[in-house]
This record gives structure tokens, C-alpha cells and sequence, in this order.
């Protein structure tokens, strides 16, 4: 692997900025306001570490915030169309078809209740259930690098049923009560109806059980996803007979099932943990109505800490044969989503939201998301060789299909 100059990174910075913000231009009606937006991505790209609407005015040379906060508000343009080029942008870069989609949430600490979706509510940012948004991420992770593809804002369900509360955050007409995991889902169909090319999905404990995994299932899409400790498993068709929940299973297991295995490279080098794995049962495609054939296998992954022994459950759903490594690789993609969360809010404001708005919480984290994108994209092409025939081969198909 080599690295690029200085001279050749900034040259790669100026021309990537100049590229996404060609490809933002026709969500615009006017010239003006395309010139704003294109300033409000400067200004979630500059050093300056809160991205207020102030501080992108300043940077941006107006004497106030009101077209920065236009942008977010009584502009005219569609964050879902931004959110598709976004998308598209970093899957020319990105493209793996054995990526992991990773599926995550992260919190905004709010205060008052006027912000769209705000409310008492457990997020794992804080830790502790507090007065906040939520937001449901599809991060996009492949050998190539990793960024996000989709959002959406949670609305609870005293929200939803409240449509004075709805009306007043301009939130449209169709949108109704759905839980996180109906949410993910949402975004895993998305995926698949657009062609990105991905093999894998992991998520924690709150996607890790219902629809979803009959519509991975369905799709051809292995998964490594999280459950409770009083998730219940069992096999059928095996030697060895599991029945019971994945914590009574792991404690009753031999020390010989277990394997010290990396979850991949870390800040402190490989992640090292003790797994266990279990095949439950071999299914054939026509059991369960795909449109595919072959015959994949269900099972349960567990994951045991090796410093205190603390145990974390997985459910999986893989072909016939993958070994346990990959099983372990997939379910460590999960950090990149977390580091993506920390980068996005430390570097580029994802959390610096000032809008009420449905539509404004939507086009923020839109635009932050192709500020990310295109910084992966930059680390991708700054720290690689030129491509190869095959490679430049399969994200050209890449392009076609996505058009």
C-alpha cells in the first residue's frame, strides 16, 4: 500500500469537493441556494468544532446564520434524493460484494420538546435513559473502507399518535409509528431494490430477532445479529441436541468449544476474544420460499470476554461450510459503525443539529453523512495503488447498475 503526497491529498480534497458538490447542484432550484449548501459543506468540513449555524456563517463570510439555517428549513429541495447521490457517491469507492451492512442507532441529546422525535429515552450515547432523538443508521463496510448509506429519525410512539405534535414538526402525512428494527428493515429493502452489493449484515440485540431475519433470509444475505441472554435456540437434524437459551447453552458448553479468535485490528491491535460456535440446522432454500438456491445453516455464535468472562449472544444465518472465522469477522464490522458515530459527531457536527424540523433533522444528517462519505473516499484513493482491471471492472458494473 502506498501513500500520496501532500500535494496529491490536496489536490484530491479540492477535486472530491468539487465533485459532490456537482453532484448536489441539480437538488437545487436556484443558483443562490445551491451556493449555500455547498457553504454549508464547507463549513461541517472546517476546523472549527461546533458546527452551528453561526459558526458555518462565519466561516462561510455572511453576516448571519439565516442562510445556513434555510438550508435546513424553508428550503425547497429532498434530503431522500441527497441521501441516494450520497449513497451512490461512495459506493464507486466502497463497492464490495462481500460487504457488511452494519445496522446501528445512535442518540442527540435534546432539551425542551419541540425537536422532532425528542422524548425520554434510552440511548447508549449517555447510557442512561434521558431527554433525546434517535437515530437509526446503515453503515456500509467493505475491504475498501466504510460510511454511511441510510438514516432515519425514530419517532416514539407518543409522537406518532399525536398528530397536533406531528403537523407542527412539518413531518409528512405518511409516516407512521414503526419500531427500530422496521426502520432497519426499511433500510436493508432499500439497499437491495438500489443493487448494493453486499453479502453480510450485522447489527446488536435490538434488530437481532423477527422480520428482519426471514428477510436476509429470503434475500440470500448472511447475518451475524445480536441477541438477549434469554434469547431461546434450538437444533434439529444435528449430532449434538442444543434446546434451551443462548446463556444456559454457552454455560454447559466444554472448554475445548471454545477458540480465541480476532474480531479484527483495533486501536491496541487484534481484538481478541474466546468464541464458541453451533450449527443448528441446515436449511434448503425452497424451505422458507427464496428465490435462490443452495442450502445455508442456523446458528449460535457466542462470544466470551477474556478478561471477566462476560458473554454476548449471536444469531447467524450463513451457506453451508463458512467457517467460524468469518462468522467472527462479520460480527467485528460492528466497530466501524461505532467509530463512524464518534468521527461524524467529533469531526463534522452530526449531532450540532440546531433545526425542530422533520425535514431539517433529515437534510443535516444527510449532509453530514456526504461529508463523511467523501473523506472515506479521499482515505480510500490517497492510500491505494491505482486500480487493477478487475477492480475498476466491478465498480464500473457498479455504476451501471446503480443508474
Amino acid at each position: 500500500m502506498t501513500g500520496a503526497s501532500v500535494e496529491a491529498t490536496l489536490e484530491l480534497w479540492a477535486s472530491s469537493l468539487r465533485e459532490v458538490k456537482a453532484r448536489m447542484r441539480p437538488l437545487f432550484t436556484q443558483e443562490r441556494v445551491a451556493v449555500s449548501a455547498g457553504h454549508f459543506l464547507d463549513g461541517l468540513l472546517g476546523e472549527e468544532r461546533r458546527k452551528t449555524g453561526w459558526m458555518r456563517a462565519e466561516a462561510a463570510g455572511d453576516l448571519g446564520p439565516w442562510r445556513q439555517q434555510a438550508i435546513l428549513g424553508r428550503g425547497c429541495w429532498d434530503a431522500d434524493s441527497l441521501r441516494d447521490i450520497m449513497r451512490d457517491y461512495a459506493l464507486e469507492t466502497l463497492a464490495d460484494p462481500d460487504a457488511v451492512l452494519v445496522l446501528d442507532e445512535t442518540g442527540f441529546l435534546k432539551q425542551g420538546k419541540a425537536s422532532c422525535g425528542v422524548g425520554r429515552q434510552y440511548t447508549g450515547s449517555a447510557g442512561k435513559i434521558t431527554n433525546c432523538q434517535i437515530g437509526v443508521f446503515a453503515s456500509y463496510v467493505s475491504r475498501h473502507g466504510h460510511a454511511f448509506i441510510d438514516r432515519a429519525l425514530y419517532l416514539p410512539k407518543g409522537w406518532a399518535d399525536d398528530r397536533d405534535r406531528l403537523a407542527a414538526a412539518h413531518v409528512p402525512d405518511s409516516i407512521r409509528f414503526a419500531t427500530k428494527p422496521a426502520l432497519a428493515c426499511t433500510m436493508i429493502e432499500r439497499a437491495i431494490a438500489s443493487n448494493v452489493p453486499f453479502s453480510w449484515v450485522a447489527a446488536d440485540s435490538v434488530y437481532g430477532v423477527g422480520d428482519m431475519e426471514m428477510a436476509l433470509k429470503r434475500a440470500a444475505k448472511g447475518y451475524v445479529l445480536g441477541v438477549n441472554a434469554n434469547h431461546s435456540f434450538r437444533s434439529w437434524g444435528k449430532p449434538l441436541a442444543v434446546n434451551g437459551t443462548a446463556k444456559d447453552i454457552a454455560e454447559a458448553l466444554p472448554e475445548d468449544a471454545w477458540h480465541r479468535l480476532s474480531a479484527g485490528q483495533g486501536t491496541k491491535g487484534a481484538r481478541l476474544h474466546d468464541w464458541a460456535y453451533l450449527d443448528l440446522a441446515d436449511l434448503d432454500a425452497d424451505d422458507f420460499s427464496a428465490d435462490f438456491t443452495g442450502v445455508w445453516t442456523r446458528g449460535l455464535l457466542i462470544r466470551r470476554n477474556i478478561a471477566d468472562g462476560d458473554l454476548a449472544f449471536f444469531s447467524t444465518w450463513c451457506p453451508v461450510g463458512t467457517p467460524v472465522e468469518k462468522l467472527v469477522t462479520v460480527e467485528g464490522h460492528r466497530w466501524a459503525i461505532e467509530e463512524s458515530f464518534e468521527t461524524a459527531k467529533n469531526e463534522f457536527g452530526l449531532d450540532h443539529n440546531e433545526t425542530r424540523s422533520w425535514h431539517g433533522w433529515h437534510r443535516h444528517v444527510s449532509l453530514v453523512m456526504l461529508a463523511f462519505a467523501m473523506m472515506a473516499v479521499i482515505r480510500n484513493r490517497a492510500n491505494t495503488r491505482p486500480l487493477d482491471p478487475q477492480k475498476k471492472k466491478m465498480r464500473s458494473v457498479w455504476r451501471k447498475t446503480a443508474n
